[in-house]
C-alpha cells in the first residue's frame, strides 16, 4: 500500500519543486485525490517558497547582498535534498526546518 501511494503521488511531489508555478499546479492535481505523499512534499516547498520569499524581500532588502546570497545558496541545497527525495520516491525531511514546514502547513 504504501509503494502504491509513493508512486500514484511521486509526479505530483516532483511537480512541486518547480517554483511557484509547479507548486499551484501540484497543490491543485493532488486536490481532488490526496496523497500522502504529494502532501508531504508539497508542505515542505510552501515552506521553502516562502523562505526564498522572505529571503529576497527582507535579507536581501535589510541586511545585505552578501548575506541573501548565502541564505539563498543553503536554501539551493536544500531544495536539491527535498528533490532527490521526491525522486527517490522517500519522505525525506529537508534538514533544521523540514519538521517545521510539516507541523505549519498541516492542513495542506
Amino acid at each position: 500500500m504504501i509503494n502504491q501511494t509513493v508512486n500514484e503521488g511521486k509526479t505530483t511531489a516532483i511537480i512541486s519543486h518547480l517554483w511557484v508555478i509547479g507548486l499551484i499546479i501540484a497543490f491543485f492535481m493532488n486536490n481532488s485525490k490526496k496523497n500522502s505523499f504529494a502532501n508531504f512534499y508539497i508542505r515542505q516547498m510552501v515552506g521553502l517558497n516562502l523562505a526564498q520569499f522572505l529571503n529576497g524581500w527582507i535579507i536581501y532588502k535589510f541586511i545585505g547582498g552578501t548575506a541573501g546570497i548565502i541564505v539563498s545558496a543553503i536554501l539551493l541545497v536544500l531544495w536539491v535534498i527535498s528533490l532527490i527525495g521526491a525522486v527517490k520516491g522517500e519522505e525525506k525531511t529537508i534538514p533544521v526546518i523540514g519538521d517545521q514546514f510539516q507541523e505549519w502547513f498541516k492542513n495542506i
